[in-house]
């Protein structure tokens, strides 16, 4: 059993209540759009990091993560793709992969649209985390927690950091 915090597009914000929100999580994945080195060098000092870069992240960030990232976590398989679309919505850059070998669970972001949605069609769940930081058009922050036990993925919580325009405590 492996409990799981994801964020998505942080871009280049850091907020001290991310290591507060994923103290009791084994692994923190991002979906991409860190935004800069320091925010990943941060997360992957807190708890091992698993993240693809996203279309907004530059250079060291692109040489240290992939576009699109399959592994398996317990004994779920997983696919992170920054943009990536929703069931019924897949982004056309990420559909063939889905179709062709569908995940357990396919993790995404960009949209700044937090989203938990099943596909019967693939039988995966999709996950959104929304957006974490304060670029954007999303009115408030958020993050997801989940535990991934075997093949099932459970305990999923939806964390609100605030409203964007708000700041940070």
């Amino acid at each position: 059993m492996k409990r799981i915090g994801l964020l998505s597009d942080t871009h280049g914000h850091w907020d001290d209540r991310y290591t507060k929100h994923f103290a009791e999580c084994d692994e923190i994945w991002h979906a991409g759009d860190i935004g800069s080195l320091e925010v990943a060098e941060r997360l992957a000092a807190f708890r091992p990091l698993r993240a693809v870069c996203g279309n907004c992240d530059g250079g060291d960030l692109r040489r240290l993560f992939p576009i699109v990232l399959r592994f398996r976590c317990e004994t779920a398989d997983v696919l992170m793709k920054h943009i990536g679309g929703y069931p019924g919505h897949y982004d056309r850059s990420v559909s063939g992969m889905l179709l062709a070998r569908p995940p357990r669970l396919f993790i995404s972001g960009h949209s700044h649209i937090l989203k938990v949605k099943y596909d019967p069609a693939l039988g995966l769940l999709h996950i959104n985390p929304g957006a974490a930081g304060l670029q954007g058009w999303h009115r408030v922050r958020t993050l997801v927690r989940f535990t991934v036990d075997g093949a099932n993925v459970r305990d999923l919580e939806v964390i609100e950091l605030g409203e964007r325009g708000a700041g940070t405590p």
